[in-house]
């Protein structure tokens, strides 16, 4: 840009010089035409594009050409001045050094919009403490500012919880069996042994008999454990009531495979 301003200053001296040697007459006409030129291109360009070499020749001009003859010019006084001070800005500004924490990279804000979506009621501070688990260390203020700049709340309230809202919570790796009886056409009467996973509602018809025992209740389960683990499916409490049909040998296997029986 400085060899653009000094090649334009320089072409515009020699025209300058080449101008005060002729005559009175001789200029007043080339000012005329010159004029008349500038009115037609006005008319055709309402806005010529100027280049920034463009902008600090004329308004270093403009700080010798007195204010009166400003109206030469394509564009507004204000303009000038404007193109003056950042002329001048430029001249006198040192290179601007950012101070400060370096700003957090993409993947760690990303990671931190995802833990405050998935857990609504974590605040900064807890997520700091997640994130220590990742061995990422943030500040509070730099997890505070990135959350309020994706519009989340930094602090939420502790609300109470509703009873559907907490049962469908912990619906995940509940289940609750029963019996139920069928009398077939000849009177027979058949026990039907069912289970449910409450989270999703899918039943499983775990076996029909007409004598059920301990022995038979117990292996019915072993079946039921066997199918939800090659599905993948965690069951950690088990929901029953209070019949006789559900021995020790039910409870034996339940404590051995999940834990909890009730």
């Amino acid at each position: 840009m400085l060899s653009r301003i000094a090649y334009l200053t320089l072409c515009r001296s020699i025209q300058l010089l080449a101008l005060l040697a002729r005559g009175d007459a001789a200029k007043d006409l080339e000012i005329l035409v010159l004029r008349h030129q500038l009115t037609v291109l006005r008319r055709q360009v309402p806005r010529p594009k100027l280049q920034p070499a463009d902008r600090a020749l004329l308004a270093a001009v403009s700080r010798v050409l007195p204010p009166a003859r400003w109206s030469c010019y394509l564009v507004k006084p204000e303009t000038l001045l404007r193109w003056h001070r950042r002329l001048v800005a430029g001249a006198w500004t040192y290179p601007h050094r950012q101070t400060g924490r370096p700003p957090l990279d993409h993947h760690t804000q990303q990671l931190i919009v995802r833990l405050a979506a998935e857990n609504p009621r974590w605040g900064y501070q807890r997520i700091k403490g997640e994130l220590l688990r990742f061995g990422l260390r943030v500040s509070a203020t730099a997890i505070r500012t990135t959350l309020r700049r994706h519009r989340l709340d930094p602090a939420p309230r502790r609300a109470s919880k509703s009873w559907p809202a907490f049962l469908r919570q912990q619906a995940a790796g509940i289940v609750a069996c029963d019996f139920f009886t069928v009398d077939t056409v000849w009177l027979r009467r058949l026990y039907v042994l069912l289970f449910i996973e409450l989270d999703t509602r899918r039943v499983h018809l775990a076996g029909v008999t007409a004598h059920p025992n301990g022995t038979w209740v117990a292996q019915q389960v072993r079946n039921l454990l066997l199918i939800l683990g090659e599905r993948g499916r965690q069951v950690r409490f088990v929901l029953r009531d209070r019949d006789a049909k559900f021995s020790c040998g039910f409870d034996d296997v339940f404590r051995s495979e999940v834990g909890r029986c009730w």
